[in-house]
């Protein structure tokens, strides 16, 4: 079939958006899956005008608007989707959609105003409220895990900005294992690859069994992580990044708290 030819290149990074949007893997994936059905069952009633990509993301928004399982309406015992609730209260599903479409996806906010069928004009305060809101509400340690020194300072200058306290950086796995024991961050950023050839996700499972944190990984291969099989990482930060995509992770994953699994 040629639409679900055509959906599969965007999987990887529907997904992405999606567990950011809802701030679980599961809920996320759910949503992905219900809307492919959507599409599948009735290809003729999938409008693939301005492009495939805006329509695909056009329809995945209207499905999350329309269907009752977003976590702000769902009472939960689970600590993390308790202060999920608390904090989405706060922030309105569109500014939410708005915020992570610009700055997640890279979408222009005219490409956003057609997904959300809303005026640029109100895409623009739709950002502006999501950010300020967003950065009010998390500001935290966090722990950096990358063997590229530049790249290592830019992301130290960019978490700071936000006002963010970054207890160090690590560049093997020895270093990031040593740092995360005696600072315990509230997040990591974690790198796939690091400098003596250990794995960053090696790194980051050694540190899970001592104390569970949200982890947020950073890689050129998005693919390679997001394939179906579990656990997979819920955030997800690709290379070459711009500084609003990690500004958004960053938020997204203080804000929901999701305490990452330890990979296979």
């Amino acid at each position: 079939m040629i639409v679900a030819a055509n959906i599969a290149p965007h999987l990887p990074f529907l997904r992405r958006f999606s567990r950011a949007l809802t701030g679980n893997q599961s809920s996320g994936d759910a949503y992905v899956a219900a809307l492919l059905e959507t599409i599948i069952s009735d290809p003729a009633k999938f409008d693939e005008e301005p492009s495939f990509r805006i329509s695909l993301y056009r329809t995945y928004c209207k499905l999350w608007e329309s269907v009752s399982l977003n976590l702000f309406q769902v009472e939960s015992s689970r600590e993390w989707e308790a202060n999920a609730q608390k904090h989405l209260s706060n922030i309105p599903p569109k500014a939410r959609e708005a915020f992570l479409l610009h700055a997640v996806e890279g979408f222009t906010n005219l490409e956003i105003s057609v997904i959300l069928s809303e005026t640029p004009e109100t895409v623009k305060t739709l950002l502006s409220e999501a950010s300020k809101l967003l950065v009010q509400q998390v500001a935290s340690d966090i722990m950096i895990i990358e063997d590229e020194p530049i790249i290592a300072m830019d992301l130290e200058a960019l978490l700071e900005s936000l006002g963010h306290t970054v207890t160090g950086i690590a560049r093997t796995e020895k270093e990031a294992l040593h740092l995360a024991s005696t600072k315990r961050p509230k997040l990591i950023l974690a790198d796939i690859q690091l400098a003596d050839g250990s794995s960053g996700i090696d790194a980051v499972n050694k540190i899970l069994l001592n104390f569970s944190v949200p982890v947020i990984f950073i890689t050129a291969f998005p693919e390679r992580l997001l394939t179906g099989e579990k656990p997979e990482p819920v955030f997800l930060i690709t290379k070459p990044f711009m500084p609003e995509m990690v500004k958004a992770m960053v938020s997204q994953a203080l804000f929901f708290d999701v305490k990452s699994e330890i990979a296979a």
